[in-house]
């Protein structure tokens, strides 16, 4: 039965993993955030009761 020979698929499994692990990460990380964060400051917001018209 071909389907028990674990020659090729061990080969094609151990090649997937390497991609996912070696190839996939590096090309993910080296994206930049378009926006850089600025700690934003302390600051209070001013808050207003609203005004229900009933």
């Amino acid at each position: 039965m071909p389907q028990l020979n674990p020659g090729p698929w061990f080969a094609i499994l151990v090649f997937s993993w390497l991609v996912f692990l070696i190839l996939i990460p590096t090309k993910v990380l080296n994206h930049v955030t378009p926006n850089e964060l600025i700690p934003v400051g302390a600051e209070k917001h001013k808050t207003e009761s609203w005004n229900w018209p009933w």
